[in-house]
């Protein structure tokens, strides 16, 4: 159990012993959705005298530690009093123990609180988790469980160290940019659930191949038919132009290959045809191994 105490004001005056390491700082963060969801559920399950959960953030890093993935996480049991918070680091120590068996590349990066504040425990908590990830920076991750703004808001931050003396309270949390990142999986399940919401029933019916590839389709010709009413009106003046905009069009268009509509409908009919016949060939292929097993058990 790590005990760590708020300093007094008499013994904020003693020189430090603690030693600073240089660390890298984050630049940019990428944040897996089942992330969230983890400390979403962390935090209905606390008990009924904790008003905040912690956890420890795992992912990745680039090479020169700069650009971090966080793609897991785990709770970390903890106590608060009004003179020091108890953490159980044997539980930490034990989780990303049995984690690393699982995911060997992934390693600590940071760690997790909710709330609509940072708690007066949170530079405490963050030297800790600055050790744990050192050389590289620490990423603390909020989740505003309150919905202040009437929505389940999350800011990532880092700490820099302030004042001359290296003392763990000293520490001031900066705002570090983040995206969510939805690999196809995860986007395909975030997808399904948002469905769910306007069922009466409160679940979402999968959907087959063909109904997702003509959704998708009828998504692409709205997009493509919204981009070219932009156009349009920046062309007749009703619309005012975006140089950002008008640089992703130009990017977008230079990688579309100019062929004649001609040779591309032949190319399309020609690919259509193939993936027919590999079609064919796979029923017909699997019909043969069902004969050939129903004739074997004959015999």
């Amino acid at each position: 159990m790590l005990n760590l105490n708020l300093p007094t004001l008499a013994s904020s005056i003693v020189k430090s012993g603690a030693t600073t390491m240089a660390t890298t700082s984050t630049q940019q963060c990428y944040v897996h959705p089942v992330v969230l969801f983890s400390v979403l559920d962390h935090y209905l399950r606390r008990n009924d005298n904790q008003e905040r959960v912690i956890g420890t953030l795992l992912g990745v890093r680039s090479e020169d530690g700069r650009v971090v993935e966080i793609r897991s996480c785990f709770a970390v049991p903890h106590f608060e009093t009004e003179d020091q918070v108890e953490v159980d680091m044997e539980h930490h120590r034990s989780m990303f123990a049995l984690h690393k068996k699982a995911s060997a590349r992934e390693q600590i990066v940071g760690w997790y609180a909710t709330g609509s504040k940072l708690s007066k425990y949170a530079a405490l908590i963050q030297d800790f988790y600055s050790r744990e990830a050192a050389p590289f920076s620490a990423v603390h991750l909020v989740m505003d469980t309150e919905l202040t703004d009437g929505q389940l808001s999350i800011k990532c931050l880092q700490g820099s160290p302030i004042g001359a003396g290296a003392h763990p309270e000293n520490c001031m949390f900066l705002p570090l940019p983040y995206e969510l990142q939805y690999p196809d999986a995860e986007l395909t399940a975030l997808q399904a659930a948002a469905d769910s919401k306007d069922s009466e029933e409160g679940y979402a019916v999968l959907i087959s191949d063909m109904e997702q590839l003509e959704n998708s389709i009828e998504e692409l010709k709205a997009m493509l038919q919204r981009v070219t009413a932009y156009v349009q009106g920046v062309c007749k003046g009703e619309e005012k132009p975006n140089n950002v905009i008008g640089k992703y069009l130009m990017d977008m268009l230079a990688v579309v290959p100019k062929i004649d509509s001609k040779q591309f409908s032949t190319l399309f009919q020609t690919h259509l045809q193939d993936i027919l016949m590999v079609a064919y060939l796979t029923n017909l292929t699997r019909a043969q191994l069902n004969i050939a097993d129903q004739l074997q058990r004959i015999v």
